[in-house]
This record gives C-alpha cells, sequence and structure tokens, in this order.
C-alpha cells in the first residue's frame, strides 16, 4: 500500500531542481559573501541574484528583502521588530486570533513588555472585516498584522481592503504570505503592505531559509545584533546554499504557478467529489468561495481528530490538524474555535488536507476512498 502526502501545507517535497541548485552551491561555493576577495565575490553574487529574484516575485525593490531562516523569523522580525522600532509613536497593536503562531505568540511577547493588542475576531466563514479593523484602529496603533492566507483553513483575506483601512495611519501593515505565495501572485505595491513574510519550505523550497519584505521607509529594530549584513537588519552569514535553494524555488513556482494553480483545484474537487460519492458525512470549515486550492478542512461530526489522525496514518494518509494532539487529551484549533466556538465539535474533529506536487487524481482518489472506509468503520 503506498503512502499518500496529502500534508502540503505543513510542508513540501523539495523540487529535483532545487536540490541541484544547493548541491552545486556547497560544492563549489563556500566564501563568506561578506569578504572582499574573490571567493567572497563569488557567494555575494548568489546572494544579490538572489535577492533580485525574490524582490522580483513580489514586486519590491531588492533593497526591501532581508533574508531570515524562515517565515516565523520573519513574521517575529516583522511584528516585534517594528513594535519595538516605533514605541515612541504608540503601544498598540492590531491582529487577528486566528494567526499562525508566529505572529500570535509574537504580539503575546510584546504584550508582557507593556503592549497592547487588540485580536480581531471572525465568523464562521473564516474572515476578517475591513469595518472591523477600522473601529480597532486608535491614535496609538503602530502596527496592523493579519495573514493572508489561513494556514489552517486556506481561507484569503481581503488584505487588499484592509491595508486601505489603514492607508492614511501612521501604523504599518505586516502580512505573514506564507501560505498564499506559491498560489497567488503578490504585488506589494498594490496591496498597500509595508511588510510581508514569506517561508522557502512551503514553496517546494530547503527548510531553514525565508524573507522578509521591508518596504523602503519602514521603521524597525533589529532582533539580531553582531555583523552587518542585510542592510544591518538581521546580523549573521548568510546561507547562501539555502538562499540559491529559494531563489531556484520561486523561479519554479513562478513558471508553474498557473499550471498547478488548475492542477490543485482539480485535485480539491476530485478530493470532495469521491468523499461526497462515497456518502462521508463531513462540514467544510471556513467560505469555500474565499480558499485556496491546495487547502481543504473537514469536520467529521461524531468523530475526533486523534482517532482520525491514526487512522489515517496506518492506512498510510498523512493529513493534520490545527489541534494539538497529547497523550489522551487534544487541544482544539484556536483557529476553528474562533470561527465556531470553543464548545464546538468541529475544534476536535477536524482534520486539514493539503494537496501539492506529491498528489495526482489517482492517489487523491485513492486517499478519499481509503479516508471513506475509515470514517464508515469508526462511525461504527
Amino acid at each position: 500500500m503506498d503512502s499518500i502526502y496529502l500534508d502540503h501545507a505543513a510542508t513540501t517535497p523539495v523540487h529535483s531542481k532545487v536540490v541541484k541548485a544547493i548541491s552545486s552551491v556547497y560544492q563549489d561555493v563556500f566564501g563568506n559573501p561578506s569578504s572582499v576577495h574573490q571567493f567572497g565575490r563569488k557567494a555575494r553574487q548568489i546572494l544579490d541574484e538572489a535577492r533580485r529574484t525574490a524582490a522580483k516575485s513580489v514586486h519590491a525593490k531588492d533593497t526591501e528583502i532581508v533574508f531570515t531562516s524562515g517565515g516565523t523569523e520573519a513574521d517575529n522580525l516583522a511584528v516585534i521588530g517594528t513594535a519595538l522600532g516605533n514605541q515612541e509613536n504608540g503601544r498598540h497593536i492590531i491582529t487577528t486570533s486566528i494567526e499562525h503562531h508566529a505572529t500570535l505568540h509574537a504580539a503575546e511577547y510584546l504584550e508582557t513588555l507593556g503592549f497592547d493588542v487588540t485580536y480581531l475576531p471572525v465568523n464562521e466563514d473564516g474572515l476578517v472585516r475591513p469595518d472591523e479593523l477600522k473601529q480597532a484602529l486608535r491614535e496609538d496603533t503602530i502596527l496592523v498584522s493579519i495573514m493572508m492566507v489561513n494556514n489552517e483553513t486556506g481561507v484569503i483575506q481581503p488584505i487588499k481592503e484592509l491595508a486601505e483601512a489603514v492607508k492614511n495611519h501612521q501604523a504599518y501593515f505586516h502580512s505573514d504570505i506564507v501560505q498564499a505565495f506559491g498560489l497567488i501572485e503578490i504585488d506589494v505595491e498594490e496591496l498597500q503592505v509595508d511588510l510581508a513574510a514569506v517561508s522557502g519550505h512551503k514553496i517546494n523550497g530547503p527548510k531553514g531559509i525565508g524573507f522578509l519584505y521591508i518596504r523602503e521607509g519602514t521603521k524597525i529594530a533589529n532582533l539580531q545584533h553582531g555583523g552587518e549584513q542585510e542592510r544591518k537588519r538581521r546580523a549573521g552569514t548568510e546561507n547562501v546554499p539555502a538562499v540559491k535553494g529559494i531563489e531556484r524555488a520561486i523561479q519554479l513556482m513562478v513558471e508553474e504557478r498557473e499550471h498547478n494553480k488548475n492542477k490543485y483545484r482539480l485535485l480539491k474537487q476530485t478530493f470532495l467529489e469521491t468523499l461526497q460519492n462515497n456518502e462521508v458525512e463531513f462540514e467544510v470549515n471556513g467560505d469555500v468561495e474565499h480558499t485556496v486550492d491546495t487547502i481543504v478542512n473537514l469536520s467529521f461530526p461524531g468523530l475526533n481528530v486523534e482517532q482520525l489522525l491514526t487512522n489515517f496514518d496506518l492506512s498510510g494518509i498523512a493529513a493534520s490538524s490545527g489541534s494539538a494532539c497529547t497523550a489522551g487529551s487534544v487541544e482544539p484549533s484556536h483557529v476553528l474555535s474562533e470561527m465556531f466556538g470553543s464548545d464546538s465539535d468541529r475544534t476536535t474533529s477536524s482534520i486539514r488536507f493539503s494537496f501539492g506536487t506529491a498528489n495526482d487524481k489517482e492517489n487523491v482518489i485513492d486517499a478519499a476512498h481509503r479516508i471513506s472506509k475509515i470514517v464508515k468503520r469508526l462511525k461504527r
């Protein structure tokens, strides 16, 4: 029985061309990009070319790209760095109750430093309302942080409209675009965001690399101290092989984006239709009209996350949940708790399935059949 990977929102297989690009750097380029000799210049060239590629992918200037160790560091630098760098103008921050923990825990940390954080709510559709953001803005608001695509439900937030609400305010606007980057064309000028976080391993690139877009003129405090790398915004010798890896992943993503969007849309549709044809009882979490093609979050009434994931894994299906599973207990998904209420069964009966390069129509149908059998057996 073949194993089937339906957890691309957690991480993606590294593309073979990315592996090749990384290997060539490990073999041929070992210089420090801060060194002025020929070995350093060769590494610097790779870094500069990758920065231009990253900048072009979000319609930014190359001087506005800071390479980080991934999405979490990029979010932390955006949220904590901007707060600390602008606290003389106010100590109020706005985010949402459904953010990735890289943002939520950064906001909670700032609360321990005396910052005031407003957490915008969402309804059952999982969407943030621009009017509620406008109402939450205060004179002392210095940062708004709202993710573009939720990592659990795949719901796409109206970032352009949300950023518009902040346009004539002193507050900077940050968006975690980690789950959006591979599927939605990002134009930071059109979206009017000041900061945007990206991760390499969500686009078939290597782990441990990402970048933060920082609009020119945005005031931000450094979180790392040492050398003057990344235009003095992120100290530490750059990970040149990984930088080359994310560059190649971005190039492939741009080339294949439209093809992949069509492919993933078909896979998602096929997966749901197969479950329906097998008469499996489930509910979709989030507004299906406003979700990406790679993610679907399903609630299986009467069942629980632990038994579902365990049985899926035993049958070769890799999926995941926003619930934190520990021995004998399940901590409900914070996203679904905000959408449906903490007492809702959906918070402990929901599974996220996410599609990507490891999938084709045949293995998605196979997975849906296996899942159908498991759900029906557990229901009995």
